[in-house]
C-alpha cells in the first residue's frame, strides 16, 4: 500500500520500483484521496497495472472503516473480489466501490461540504463555536463540527485537497464554483497553526491550558466561549426540519449549508459511485455522519426539500425530480430498498456472510411486544 505525497510524479517514480522486485500477482494499493486512478497508471507496465487498485483509507485508519476501492478495465473480477474479500474479511473495513472520478465518494461530497460550511459562516458572520453548535450533532455530524474536524485532519493538507480537486474538475463544477481561500486561514497555516498536529488551529491552548478560539474575521485569539443556539436544541425535538425551521442564524446556517451539500450529492451520485446507498455509506463509515446525504433528504422530506429549493429559486437535481412524491429509501416485502439512476426502487444487496438485525426486524413480526 503506497501512500506517500499526493504527487503523481513521485507516486509514478516508486511504482515503478515496486514492479521491479513485487511478487508476480501480488496487489499494489495506493492510498491516493483525490488522484484518479487512470493519471496514477499512465506509464506502468500492462502487468502492473492488472494488479493495481485505489484503496483509499480513512484517516487515521486503525478506527475509520472506510475503504473507497476504485478499480480499472485492467483488473479480472477474480482480483477485484480476492482485494474486496481481504479489505473486509481482514481489516475490517467497510468496502464502497467508487468510480475514478477525482475525489471518490468520502473527499469529493465532504471537500464541499467542508468549504462550503466555512463560506456560510463567513457569510452569516458566525464565530467558530456558533458554527461548530450547529453543523456537528444537530445535523448528525461528530461533535468536532467543521472548524474542529479541519483542526483534526490538519488545516495544511485541506489546500492539497482542493488544489487536486481545482485541478481535476471542469470549472462548471460546483466546487469549482464555491472555492474560495480566506487570508486569516492562510496565514494560520504559514505561521504554524495547522491544527491538533501544530500549534493549535481554529481552537488553541494557552500555556495555562485555557482553550481559545481564533476569530474568523481578524485572525486573533480569544478566550473559547461555549454557546447556545436555539436552533440546535429545536434540533433535539424535532429532527432535521425543526433544524431548518427555525428563524435565527443557526436555522439559515443550517439550511445554507444542507441544501448546497444535498444538492451536490443528488447531482453527481451516478457521476461518482454506482448508487445513492454508496453515497451513504462512505459518508457514514468516512466522515462519520449518522445520516448519509440522501437519508437527510429522506429526514426533512423530499417533497418539502423540493418546495424550499423552489422557493429560493435553487435549481432541482434530476435524481431528486425522480424522488418527487416518494422517498429515496423504503421497505417493501420485508427488505429495504433504495432508488435507483432509472427511478425505480431496488433492493440492497449485503456482502455474503453479513446478517444485519435491522434486516430480520424489517421482514419479521414480532412475537411479543410492550
Amino acid at each position: 500500500i503506497e501512500a506517500v505525497l499526493e504527487d503523481p510524479a513521485i507516486k509514478s517514480s516508486l511504482f515503478k520500483k515496486i514492479d521491479q522486485v513485487r511478487k508476480e500477482g501480488s496487489i499494489v494499493g495506493s492510498n491516493t484521496s483525490t488522484i484518479p486512478l487512470h493519471d496514477l497508471t499512465q506509464g506502468q507496465s500492462d502487468a502492473f497495472k492488472k494488479d493495481f487498485f485505489i484503496t483509499h483509507f480513512f484517516n487515521p485508519p486503525r478506527y475509520q472503516p472506510l475503504l473507497e476501492l476504485v478499480t480499472s478495465a485492467h483488473n479480472t473480477p477474480e482480483k477485484t473480489a480476492e482485494i474486496t474479500r481481504f479489505m473486509d474479511e481482514r481489516m475490517g473495513k467497510g468496502v464502497i466501490p467508487c468510480n475514478d472520478t477525482p475525489g471518490f465518494i468520502g473527499n469529493r461530497i465532504g471537500t464541499f461540504w467542508i468549504q462550503c460550511a466555512i463560506n456560510e459562516a463567513y457569510n452569516l458572520k458566525l464565530t467558530v463555536e456558533e458554527a461548530d453548535a450547529i453543523m456537528g450533532r444537530p445535523v448528525g455530524v461528530p461533535k468536532t463540527g467543521v472548524f474542529g474536524l479541519v483542526d483534526l485532519v490538519g488545516l495544511d493538507l485541506m489546500p492539497h485537497i482542493s488544489k487536486s480537486l481545482v485541478s481535476k474538475l471542469p470549472a462548471t463544477d460546483g466546487y469549482c464554483k464555491i472555492y474560495k481561500t480566506y487570508p486569516v486561514i492562510d496565514k494560520m497555516i504559514a505561521d504554524g497553526y495547522t491544527g491538533r498536529k501544530g500549534k493549535g488551529g481554529f481552537y488553541r491552548l494557552n500555556a495555562q491550558k485555557e482553550k481559545l478560539a481564533v476569530d474568523l474575521e481578524t485572525g486573533a485569539e480569544r478566550p473559547s466561549k461555549k454557546v447556545k443556539m436555539q436552533a440546535a436544541g429545536n434540533a433535539k425535538k424535532g429532527g432535521l426540519r425543526a433544524l431548518v425551521e427555525t428563524k435565527d442564524k443557526g436555522g439559515a446556517y443550517a439550511w445554507a449549508v444542507l441544501k448546497q451539500t444535498l444538492c451536490y450529492a443528488a447531482e453527481h451520485a451516478h457521476d461518482i459511485t454506482g448508487n445513492i446507498y454508496n453515497v451513504d455509506q462512505a459518508m457514514k463509515l468516512g466522515y462519520i455522519w449518522k445520516y448519509g446525504p440522501f437519508e437527510m433528504i429522506d429526514k426533512l422530506g423530499v417533497d418539502y426539500f423540493i418546495g424550499r429549493l423552489q422557493q429560493d429559486g435553487t435549481p432541482v437535481p434530476a435524481l431528486l425530480q425522480k424522488a418527487a412524491g416518494r422517498s429515496f429509501y423504503r421497505t417493501a416485502g420485508g427488505k429495504l430498498q433504495f432508488l435507483n439512476k432509472d427511478g425505480a426502487y431496488e433492493d440492497i444487496k449485503r456482502p455474503a456472510g453479513v446478517l444485519l438485525l435491522a434486516d430480520i426486524k424489517r421482514a419479521s413480526e414480532p412475537v411479543a411486544k410492550n
